[in-house]
């Protein structure tokens, strides 16, 4: 009786606590509503003032929070975009209404990869652009990935749809690693490749909340990489942006039919995000992009020598040793004089004397016939995105995260080749805890080459299917005999090499024939390793780091966070694209920052000071230290000055790449392993020259790899002129040391001295038939400075009307007489007019934007030469309807249609016209 008496009583006590702590709790209700238009406003930030109490509202505007603080209670009603409000609640017996006043923008957005904690960007220390989630729905841009292109200083180079490569302060290229692109937190790289593959993989566009950008040196805080940029996609919190929301974009591309067939563009993304309790929220999302993407079509004649070479006149018609950019298959060629001519004098001895006089006793240099890019890489772009999140609240500052992105689809990528990235699959996966003082994360990136394959070495390979290039009847032996044939019955050697080449080619697989496609498939099916254009690729990256602000403990001294990371890679691509046919191959780095931020002179001076120091198994250590200062001028307006470094260690690829590209070409790594492998020290190798031309004298010796950094100084100014005017302005001088480029190197065939081969290039032979290319990493012992400028405006007009400009400048003060591969244009700016909202109740909005860059010397692995001016003007117009949550856009990219490539053997990017209806995303 007694035992059930104490239950009765710790029921009872346990009872009297549960009613208590439920007497000390109130909850508010209410919505916010723009005071302009009457809509609810979502994701707006609902606190009690003086705690820690706090919500967002939902998609309709709707909040309810819930405080143990009694009644009357302050609420702080905030949002990017409009004025803060304070709303005193007396009583509990009606919800509250609150019209929200939109307001200037201008300079008040948050950012935080300046600093790597939250501040304003009036008062970042570095250059920063900042693209919000509104940015991104009135752009008339068809891919959030694509703003990018409109910031200030900010190079896009476009090897297709969807495999874009922005960069900053040059050194431009398909593929970049010299910026880091992080996405949640997680270095979006695939980690064969050591550089990101644009948006293939990572957050879908109605997941995005914002894009911070650093441009130049952010290596203290974010590690190797950092050389020209770092980028930053963060997404939406489910606990503050929630609901279902959906866009359709239907639009058609390739519209005069000039490359490519009339084609639709299709682009469907949905997201999905709900809070469970007032602890777990999740949320989930899902892209598709499918079109027929842009086309290679720069036919332009090319004269090569492994990954160097240069534009020159002629065409298949006028130039037997043709070899277009992007026509494939035509990069296969040799001296039918020195290769053929031999054996027709052995069998017919009076052919002789003829034989020595044809073409002036000079090489005859023939190429083999190629195929165009339509024909032999896959034009159906596909892209799809999946991703998911979990977050649980520990405590009303701790929030556990468990988050993956997984991406899959086509696409084509420029490197040393044209790449067609056929069913690439890359997922990341992380697990986290945040807090605002401290933050632990772990995650891992798993990379699927898929059915991927090297087009040109794949084209080559066709051709040495269906007829192969040397022995007796092989095709320069055919060619051969039917050009001396037609010589000797009188021809003119045009004619003889035209009646050739029809001789040679006779069967020859026409382009999207049965047979050709039979052909095709077989080669690009098989490993590279094994004699095919197949590159297998499922390398992985896993990281773990964690950062911890001790702010609250060294205030009196100065704000301090600490930080560290540790990342290992693993190689696998059997042998296709590295050195690890027998093996994985592992690479371990690790690597701590700390810094220290103090406020000086009644917080007119901000002192940042930063140090992070890396090391990867395969390198010495590296230390990036950075300065920056902060002056405030006057109210809303402050000078900046920085001192900034920032390294990279040589890419994966750098370092254990082996990947024959044809053209007796070899890609290697900067491992020493390769020059025993290649037998590099008892059967030396000559430098060549940029050009192709004479090697040097002496053998190429073969130094140490080492870690390339560089050191940039920069001054800048951010303020608001007036409420409705912001000015940002800077100027950056850098100097690279250790610069990191490839060379090429000739490893002369047997018996073949080194004066043989200068009197054979003198003669007109090609390099790679008188032995074998490398093309190996070095680092330069002289320095590569560069410098630039950028200035933007953003002013906004009464009405909601706003317009905006930029202009940008970088520059190769000295490239140290090698091939930097700077890759950028001198002057780039643009120009938008927008309005978010005019019109009835203020639902209509539109935005038009021009861009412009000039002419440039473009060097790249795959070809080098002049890109045209490029001038393209985008334009979109948009119509809310309120009451139904829904919105239609109707939009063009490249409105004019004024088709522009950005890299030499890239796509030739024409318009993109598009409607889009949304819902619950305005």
């Amino acid at each position: 009786m007694r035992k059930n008496q104490r239950y009765l009583a710790l029921l009872l006590i346990a009872a009297l606590f549960s009613f208590t702590a439920a007497a000390q709790t109130i909850t508010v209700t209410g919505n916010v509503k723009n005071s302009g238009s009457k809509e609810g406003v979502p994701a707006v930030s609902v606190t009690v003032k003086n705690s820690s109490a706090g919500t967002f509202t939902n998609e309709k505007g709707d909040f309810k929070l819930v405080t143990s603080q009694k009644l009357p209670v302050t609420l702080v009603i905030s949002s990017i975009g409009f004025a803060t409000k304070e709303v005193d609640v007396a009583s509990l017996s009606s919800p509250v209404q609150v019209d929200f006043v939109p307001a200037s923008s201008l300079g008040a957005e948050v950012v935080i990869s300046a600093s790597r904690v939250p501040q304003r960007i009036l008062e970042s220390p570095v250059s920063i652009e900042r693209v919000s989630a509104a940015n991104i729905r009135n752009a008339p841009a068809v891919s959030y990935y694509d703003v990018l292109a409109n910031l200030k200083g900010v190079d896009v180079v476009t090897s297709s749809l969807t495999f874009k490569t922005p960069s900053t302060r040059g050194f431009n290229a398909s593929g970049n690693t010299r910026l880091n692109q992080i996405v949640d937190g997680m270095d979006n790289q695939a980690p064969g490749l050591n550089f990101s593959v644009g948006g293939v993989v990572g957050l879908t566009e109605l997941d995005v909340d914002n894009i911070e950008l650093l441009p130049g040196a952010s290596s203290a805080l974010y590690g190797p990489g950092g050389m020209n940029g770092t980028i930053l996609i963060n997404s939406k919190n489910p606990f503050k942006y929630q609901g279902l929301s959906f866009e359709v974009k239907e639009g058609i591309m390739n519209t005069d039919s000039r490359f490519r067939s009339v084609s639709p563009y299709h682009n469907w993304t949905v997201r999905w995000a709900q809070k469970i309790s007032d602890k777990l929220a999740f949320k989930i999302g899902m892209e598709l992009v499918a079109a027929k993407d842009w086309l290679g079509y720069d036919q332009r004649n090319y004269s090569r020598t492994g990954t160097n070479g240069q534009i020159i006149p002629g065409d298949r018609a006028t130039d037997p040793n043709y070899d277009g950019i992007n026509v494939y298959g035509d990069e296969t060629t040799a001296d039918i004089r020195s290769n053929v001519f031999p054996g027709l004098a052995g069998q017919a001895p009076f052919l002789k004397g003829f034989l020595d006089t044809l073409n002036g006793g000079k090489p005859i240099n023939v190429s083999r016939t190629g195929y165009k890019e339509s024909d032999v890489v896959n034009p159906n772009t596909l892209n799809y995105k999946l991703s998911g999140a979990l977050h649980y609240k520990l405590s009303s500052k701790t929030e556990a995260i468990l988050a993956g992105h997984w991406g899959t689809g086509n696409t084509v990528y420029t490197g040393s080749e044209r790449y067609s990235l056929k069913d690439l699959k890359i997922g990341q996966y992380k697990i986290e805890l945040n807090n605002p003082n401290w933050m632990l994360r772990a995650y891992t990136t798993q990379e699927d080459a898929g059915e991927s394959y090297n087009a040109t070495v794949t084209t080559r390979l066709v051709n040495e299917a269906w007829k192969p290039s040397t022995g007796s009847t092989g095709w320069f032996s055919q060619y051969a005999q039917a050009y001396v044939g037609a010589r000797l019955n009188g021809a003119t050697d045009f004619a003889a090499q035209t009646q050739a080449r029809a001789f040679a080619d006779v069967g020859r697989p026409a382009a999207g024939s049965d047979q050709f496609k039979t052909l095709f498939d077989q080669v690009r099916s098989v490993p590279i390793s094994k004699g095919g254009g197949l590159f297998l690729d499922k390398t992985n990256l896993y990281m773990i780091e964690g950062q911890a602000n001790l702010s609250p403990y060294t205030k009196s001294f100065a704000d301090i966070i600490i930080g560290g990371n540790y990342k290992r890679y693993v190689l696998n691509s059997e042998g296709t694209l590295f050195a690890d046919s027998t093996g994985k191959i592992g690479i371990n780095e690790f690597g701590a920052y700390a810094q220290a931020t103090k406020s000086l002179f009644n917080d007119v001076v901000k002192l940042s000071v930063s140090g992070r120091y890396d090391k990867n198994q395969n390198f010495k250590g590296k230390f990036t230290p950075r300065v920056t200062m902060v002056i405030k001028v006057a109210e809303n307006n402050n000078l900046r000055f920085s001192y900034q470094s920032a390294y990279r260690f040589p890419s994966t690829q750098q370092q254990w790449i082996n990947l024959n590209i044809g053209s007796n070409t070899q890609l290697i790594g900067g491992n020493k392993s390769f020059i025993d492998y290649y037998n590099l020290k008892s059967n030396p190798t000559y430098e060549l020259s940029n050009t192709g031309g004479p090697p040097a004298q002496t053998a190429y010796t073969y130094p140490d790899s080492k870690a390339e950094s560089v050191t940039t100084y920069e001054l800048g100014y951010k303020g608001l002129l007036t409420k409705n005017l912001l000015v940002d302005a800077y100027a950056y001088y850098g100097e690279y040391s250790d610069f990191l480029y490839r060379t090429l190197v000739l490893q002369p065939n047997a018996g073949t001295t080194i004066i043989n081969v200068d009197s054979a290039l003198a003669k007109g032979a090609i390099a790679s038939n008188l032995g074998r290319i490398f093309s190996v990493p070095a680092n330069t012992t002289s320095k590569v400075k560069t410098y630039g400028f950028g200035a933007s405006i953003d002013y906004r007009l009464p009405l909601g009307f706003s317009i905006g400009g930029n202009l940008s400048s970088d520059n190769l003060k000295d490239d140290g007489g090698f091939r930097s591969s700077f890759s950028t244009p001198k002057y780039r700016g643009n120009f938008t007019l927008a309005n978010t909202g005019f019109g009835t109740s203020r639902r209509a909005g539109f935005n038009i934007t021009y861009r412009w860059q000039n002419s440039f010397y473009y060097d790249g692995d795959f070809g080098n030469g002049q890109v045209p001016a490029v001038h393209t003007l985008d334009a979109q117009f948009s119509y809310k309807f309120p009451s139904a949550k829904t919105a239609v856009k109707i939009g063009a990219n490249n409105l004019l249609n004024q088709y522009y490539i950005n890299g030499i053997g890239n796509s030739m990017v024409g318009g993109l016209y598009y409607v889009a209806f949304a819902y619950n995303v305005f």
